[in-house]
């Protein structure tokens, strides 16, 4: 399959020279009477772009570190949130600097059953319960899950959407591979 390009239309083409007191706009098949199709002109200028000023930021889950491969760390459920030109909410949560003194926020798209206030793990021997964060590999076949990564630490790509979600359909024998669907 291809697209088909805005400027490959066919034109006829006539088979003598055009006259030398033909006009600008008929020589010049870009002049043609009609107007750009608006799904042509979405870029072009300010009223067809996305709203984009009001936007919280970008939804990623947190990099994995020392502290995540090994054990688990602990967040803390600030605040749920809406943010404009997504579906679904948004949680802000908490974590402390596993190496300096400060607070680092995350945001993640909230799932059904997380509130404020609620503490949640990530890491490999996080316990299976709603908005912990840990390894496909370490998770039973048919659990529901969200905000799945495809490759390794890509943060999150897959079920991000409001009402969206993954099953763990099976393992490889390995334990190197999941399916899920």
């Amino acid at each position: 399959q291809a697209i088909v390009a805005q400027g490959s239309e066919c034109l006829s083409l006539p088979l003598a020279a055009p006259s030398p007191v033909q006009s600008k706009s008929a020589a010049d098949p870009s002049r043609q009477m009609g107007r750009v199709i608006r799904g042509s002109r979405k870029g072009k200028s300010l009223i067809f772009t996305a709203k984009t000023r009001l936007r919280k930021g970008a939804v990623k889950l947190r990099p994995v570190d020392y502290a995540e491969r090994t054990g688990f760390i602990k967040g803390l459920v600030k605040n749920i949130i809406h943010d404009p030109g997504r579906g679904a909410p948004m949680a802000e949560v908490v974590f402390h600097d596993p190496y300096r003194y400060k607070l680092k926020k995350e945001r993640w798209v909230a799932v059904e059953g997380l509130h404020t206030g609620q503490f949640v793990y990530c890491g490999s021997k996080a316990q299976l319960t709603v908005g912990n964060v840990m390894p496909l590999g370490k998770m039973p076949e048919g659990t529901v899950i969200s905000m799945c990564e495809e490759k390794a630490s890509d943060r999150g790509r897959l079920a991000r959407a409001s009402g969206c979600n993954c099953m763990i359909v099976g393992h490889s024998d390995d334990g190197k591979k999941t399916r899920i669907r």
